[in-house]
């Protein structure tokens, strides 16, 4: 408590962190401070002069709260505590005169712009501003951006509060955005009209104030008021971010993000943000039995009475679970599988993660441990097309002067790295260093890819990065690609031997929604999903589900922490839940699973498996270290060849199409060059 310094803020007496700045310090006693180009995440550019206030003692103007920490005030004439004046006259002067200036030249848009109903400029007006303005002349126009499918430009909006600059800046590691020109010619724009190369672009909509900077898919199609919304998670990547659904009657509107310092801060990618046309697209709304080889729509009853016959008749049963499957159906797949003795998987892509040992599949560092991280050491990953948020954390901690190493193929980060080799032989070269005092002396975290894990030799790749971790004192952090396949992990979905020991003689596959497996000729194969992607086209029958955001489910992220995901809206058509399809399976088949509700079936899986009861924790993993392998040799692959299109929403996502498409010749054309 020594450490905090009093001051007075409005005729009150506060004590605050010194180091704060005086917006900060009102901030966190509750007193409101307007601001336009403020954002606690970015730089301070104290350009736009909304945050004015008053600092009783100082020079006889206001002074920008974002630009001036608490310990620059200066105490009474008498030692008494500095005082700041956020509601006297002169401030309420200096915000009327500041939001004239700002409304000189801004169009008025107000009933047909975007960001009507949820605009900061309109909102601060009517606190802050006065009814009438004093200038006559012509309102200048500026020529509108092309930023490419995802966000939309009206800049004759701008108010030039350069947050967009410093977001793509800082944040996203593109310099590709800024300001030309002075005075009434100023405009903020793209280098040479260029796009913006990011994989987080879309966060510049929301941090826009003004209705400058839009999303596009989702213009003029509703008001925010109209919207019904729903606090999710998303699962287009292992990180699990929180996420928030706006929906308009049985379809979805747009995505925004959620604030959660532990996961994604504030921030979502554009995969995340633009998938929701997928959920529209090649859904699965009725079931479908293959007769004479061809796919037929048929009744919930036929379907079910068929796969229940080839299940009861089946010498060997394998079951897939996918990347986007909640918990729930795939504990409820296992009992429905293992209670006829047959076989489960999740590793569908062939990662050697070792089933029981949670501090190998999870690791012990949480995500947010990389922001304090002193020394990052990348196995076998490209987190910028793996999880694009946590790679702007890592080059958050770079930025505050971390040390960052890859082993595996160069590519770009964002950020500057030490690259010390393209595969195993580097990675043998790594562990050999092992950890001298000075290494162990720093905050680290071991970062593995499920690239690294995928060869035959995984499970080596994860003990030596185990053995990195040990013997420098560092976090583990294990990346994964699926949002499913933690959970599917915790609830022991695995077979000895992996996906090739489950599928070995299987008569029957059940492939809860694994789209990216190859299922040879031979077993009779059930689909069950909610879109026709890979998956149903092999199929024998469909029974079509919901997808993430027609249902609950519980999703456990990259680092080990159980989140809710909640429903937004009911699956089209026919489509049921997961969980409701596999236990009226289980009647058909005459073993009945013992629920007939999500929260029974919950309370049997935290019966199981109690950890899952913690929502929104992460729990400590006890060390177990793998046994040393053998290294193989080769480059280490990436877990992902085009971050676009890596599940069926995406791949059905007309968006997310033209946005591989346009990243591949972008790739060509600098090959090119």
């Amino acid at each position: 408590m020594s450490d905090l310094r009093k001051i007075i803020i409005d005729d009150e007496e506060y004590e605050v962190d010194p180091a704060l700045t005086l917006i900060q310090a009102c901030e966190d006693v509750g007193i409101e401070i307007p601001r336009f180009c403020y954002h606690e995440r970015l730089s301070i550019a104290g350009n736009c002069r909304m945050c004015l206030v008053e600092v009783v003692g100082g020079p006889p103007k206001p002074t920008a709260s974002c630009a001036m920490q608490v310990k620059d005030l200066r105490p009474g004439p008498n030692g008494e505590p500095p005082v700041v004046r956020t509601n006297s006259p002169m401030v309420k002067k200096a915000r009327e005169g500041v939001m004239e200036f700002l409304l000189i030249n801004h169009p008025l848009d107000c009933p047909i712009c975007d960001q009507g109903g949820e605009c900061d400029l309109q909102d601060q007006a009517m606190a802050y501003g006065v009814d009438f303005s004093r200038f006559r002349e012509p309102k200048r126009a500026v020529e509108d951006l092309d930023l490419g499918p995802l966000v939309e430009t009206h800049m004759t909006r701008c108010i030039s509060c350069t947050r967009c600059v410093r977001f793509t800046t800082e944040v996203a590691g593109v310099s590709v955005m800024g300001q030309t020109g002075r005075g009434e010619d100023a405009e903020i724009t793209t280098y040479l009209g260029d796009l913006i190369d990011s994989e987080m672009q879309g966060n510049i909509v929301d941090l826009c104030p003004v209705g400058a900077l839009t999303n596009k898919p989702y213009a003029f199609t509703a008001r925010p008021w109209e919207l019904k919304k729903t606090e999710t998670i998303d699962v287009m990547d292992a990180l699990g971010s929180n996420i928030r659904v706006d929906t308009k009657g049985r379809e979805v509107m747009r995505i925004l993000p959620r604030n959660h310092d532990g996961v994604n801060e504030e921030w979502i990618s554009d995969k995340t943000r633009y998938i929701y046309d997928g959920l529209r697209r090649q859904r699965l709304d009725k079931p479908y039995v293959r007769e004479n080889g061809k796919l037929r729509a048929a009744s919930w009853e036929e379907a079910l009475t068929r796969t229940a016959a080839a299940l009861k008749g089946a010498g060997k049963i394998a079951a897939l679970a996918g990347d986007l499957a909640p918990v729930e159906a795939v504990y409820a797949l296992k009992q429905l599988v293992t209670g006829q003795g047959g076989a489960v998987e999740c590793r569908t892509d062939d990662a050697k993660l070792p089933a029981g040992n949670r501090s190998a599949y999870v690791g012990t560092a949480r995500i947010e441990d990389l922001d304090t991280a002193e020394r990052v050491l990348l196995i076998g990953t490209n987190p910028r097309h793996e999880a694009p948020v946590l790679n702007a954390r890592i080059r958050k901690a770079w930025l505050e002067g971390a040390e960052v190493a890859l082993v595996g193929q160069p590519v770009d980060l964002t950020y500057d790295y030490a690259h010390l080799g393209t595969g195993r032989e580097s990675l043998a070269e790594a562990v050999k260093m092992g950890g001298d005092d000075e290494i162990r002396a720093k905050r680290s975290v071991v970062v593995v890819g499920q690239g690294a894990i995928q060869g035959a030799d995984g499970a080596a790749v994860l003990a030596a990065a185990q053995k990195i971790a040990e013997e420098t004192e560092s976090g583990l952090l294990v990346l994964h690609t699926a949002a499913g396949r933690v959970g599917a992990m915790d609830v022991g979905f695995t077979t000895e031997g992996g996906c090739a020991a489950a599928m070995d003689g299987a008569d029957v596959v059940y492939n809860l929604g694994a789209d990216e497996v190859e299922i040879a000729e031979g077993p009779f194969v059930i689909y069950q999903g909610s879109h026709g992607d890979r998956g149903a086209h092999r199929a024998d029958v469909i029974l079509p589900a919901a997808a993430y955001t027609e249902e609950q489910g519980l999703f456990v992220n990259t680092e080990g922490r159980p989140q809710l995901a909640l429903r937004t809206g009911f699956p089209p058509g026919q489509a049921k839940e997961n969980w409701a399809i596999l236990r009226a399976l289980s009647a058909q088949m005459d073993a009945r699973l013992p629920y007939d509700s999500l929260a029974q079936l919950r309370r049997a899986l935290i019966t199981e498996f109690p950890d899952l009861e913690r929502i929104d924790e992460v729990p400590e993993n006890r060390w177990d270290r793998l046994p040393d392998g053998k290294l193989g040799s080769g480059d280490f692959e990436p877990a992902i060849r085009d971050f676009w299109l890596t599940n069926p929403i995406a791949r059905a996502s007309a968006l997310m199409a033209e946005m591989s498409a346009s990243a591949r010749a972008r790739a060509g054309k600098i090959a090119a060059e």
